[in-house]
């Protein structure tokens, strides 16, 4: 049995998507009657540790979406809850949807590699870890243009290996669906172009006038961002303006796992 957890996330509802009403695949979630009817579901709480023995009973192969935005403690909570459970459970293999290996500089890499060392640790589980690139669908948010057609995100002439959320949601159900296969593995899927707000601008039919990094912090807190969120919108324009994101430039294990070239993040932005 396959268990996907944080179904009802974006990432989450588009691997059940490409996995599909297949027999032996289980959703989980806080919320299991918001999930696709088709698919059977159980309650997965990683802030509610007495509810995993339940969701993980039967279950060989964990795909462990991470656990959303929240304060390192939160995070590592929920995720060294699921971890554990998913031992005791006698669950086989956990498929982890961590960050790019160059994202160490991001404000939120820290739980990731946290749950990395806690997976590597165990003496049970076999696991395998997809360092997630950003979305393209995340730059396209950071990056949008403003009322007057200008793009104003402080990117600089940096540059974002930006990768198609659909495309890691199939490269996870691929190895979820063959885990031992990708036993001990972890791949860096990030996007084969690095694109720069030059290029987010032109798709668009926009402008683009990068601001000041201490300009967005304060315009990202006047949108009535959280707390938490402001250091990590400008951490991330920061990581990528200083060249820390742009990625490898060739093809890697992102079109291995796809087995075809990804999408091209200027395609998703365009929303081609």
């Amino acid at each position: 049995m396959l268990l996907v957890t944080g179904v009802n996330g974006g990432l989450g509802a588009l691997v059940l998507e490409k996995l599909g009403a297949r027999e032996g695949v289980v959703a989980g979630s806080r919320t299991p009657e918001r999930a696709p009817a088709e698919v059977p579901a159980r309650l997965v709480d990683f802030d509610r540790p007495e509810t995993l023995a339940e969701a993980f009973a039967g279950v060989t192969t964990l795909l462990l979406i991470s656990a959303g935005a929240a304060e390192d403690d939160v995070v590592i909570a929920r995720h060294g809850a699921a971890i554990e459970a998913a031992e005791q459970a006698g669950v086989e293999h956990v498929v982890y949807t961590s960050l790019s290996g160059d994202g160490d500089h991001l404000p939120y890499a820290l739980a990731h590699r946290w749950t990395e060392r806690r997976l590597r640790e165990s003496t049970t589980l076999r696991w395998t870890v997809l360092r997630n690139g950003l979305y393209a669908e995340l730059l396209a948010a950071i990056a949008a243009p403003g009322p007057d057609g200008v793009i104003t995100a402080p990117l600089g002439a940096g540059r974002l290996a930006a990768v198609a959320r659909a495309d890691l949601a199939e490269a996870a159900a691929n190895v979820a669906l063959q885990p031992a296969a990708h036993a001990g593995k972890v791949y860096e899927l990030v996007g084969e172009r690095a694109v720069g707000g030059a290029e987010v601008a032109e798709v668009l039919g926009a402008e683009y006038r990068p601001g000041a990094l201490g300009a967005a912090r304060t315009a990202v807190a006047a949108l009535g961002a959280p707390d938490l969120q402001v250091p990590m919108v400008v951490g991330t324009y920061s990581a990528i303006a200083h060249g820390f994101l742009a990625g490898p430039g060739a093809p890697g294990d992102l079109a291995a796992l796809l087995g075809r070239p990804p999408r091209p993040a200027l395609e998703v932005i365009a929303g081609r």
